[in-house]
């Protein structure tokens, strides 16, 4: 992906089809799904983040707890936690630092 880096979070979750659109049509309540893009880079951020949300990322795994427990579906927590791996790499690609995992600081 190589506009990695100059993209915003929105541009980047739409560029890999991660990015959720709703399907409705008037009173008609559809469901919320995420596709296009590019289905490659698509399947290899959910593999990263199916055992980063499990084993080793800590705010992966926090996302993923998070959002298990307001009720969401296991496959919809993923899909969440690999939109959060990629917004960490376009992050770490624009700032050309490398990455460090530091806890989440409490708000005063």
């Amino acid at each position: 992906m190589p506009e990695l880096g100059h993209l915003s979070r929105g541009q980047a979750a739409s560029l890999t089809g991660l990015a959720p659109f709703v399907r409705q049509s008037g009173r008609w309540q559809g469901q919320t799904r995420i596709g296009g893009g590019r289905a490659r880079l698509r399947r290899s951020l959910y593999a990263a983040a199916f055992p980063g949300a499990h084993h080793w990322n800590e705010a992966l795994m926090h996302l993923h707890a998070r959002l298990r427990a307001r009720g969401a579906s296991h496959t919809s927590a993923i899909v969440a936690c690999a939109r959060k791996l990629l917004t960490q790499v376009n992050a770490v690609v624009a700032r050309g630092t490398p990455w460090e995992d530091r806890p989440a600081t409490a708000a005063a």
